[in-house]
């Protein structure tokens, strides 16, 4: 006979986390709510920003065809600071922002990344999509990454400015490691302030400073 007085115990967090969860996929509003529901949960077993949509993102969303420096400020945020990510992980953080596969596979094919990405080399090629030139490519990712919020212009440390214009001169193929040499010497040494951050007039404005 089945005991049928047995006490069911609800877990005390359970009322809470299902609340949070259904707040949160009203806002992203996925096409696929199993799929986003399984995401969800798995980033936060593993201590994780969950993939939720905010609502000022989801109608600016709508506006947005295509990648905008506004929308990998967005990506970035979410990979909340780490260096590497997982491909599967970033793989849904783009779908969730509604970005175009082809061009994700697009930049995993030149950056010939695998399982662990290494995340400012993906940034700095995706970035790479929408500037014409090594200039304004690097202009679109001193946007991205700066956290100045004091109206000022973007910022970033020139360490990072160092790292991601070697980078994306070597995937370039066209300048050659001396010149790249040059530049960061004479920007570090008579560009960089004390504060050891660089702003975009620093290389775009400066007629002694050519990247290309």
């Amino acid at each position: 006979m089945p005991q049928t007085d047995k006490q069911i115990c609800i877990p005390p967090e359970l009322p809470e986390l299902l609340k949070q969860f259904t707040k949160a996929a009203i806002r992203t509003q996925p096409q696929d709510l199993i799929q986003w529901a399984a995401d969800y949960f798995g980033a936060m077993s593993h201590g994780e920003v969950p993939p939720v949509t905010e609502r000022s993102e989801r109608v600016a969303l709508c506006n947005w065809a295509e990648l905008t420096p506004e929308l990998l400020k967005i990506l970035h945020s979410r990979v909340s600071g780490r260096l590497i990510i997982h491909v599967n992980e970033l793989a849904q953080m783009w779908k969730v922002l509604s970005l175009p596969t082809d061009l994700f596979n697009s930049v995993m094919n030149v950056g010939r990344f695998t399982e662990e990405i290494e995340w400012l080399k993906f940034l700095a090629l995706a970035c790479s999509s929408l500037g014409v030139t090594i200039s304004k490519t690097l202009k679109i990712v001193c946007e991205v990454l700066s956290s100045d919020h004091s109206g000022g212009p973007p910022r970033i440390p020139f360490s990072t400015f160092q790292f991601l214009y070697t980078y994306i001169a070597e995937v370039d193929g066209e300048i050659s490691a001396s010149h790249v040499s040059r530049m960061l010497s004479y920007i570090e040494q008579e560009v960089i302030g004390p504060d050891g951050l660089i702003k975009v007039s620093d290389f775009t404005e400066n007629p002694r400073v050519r990247l290309e």
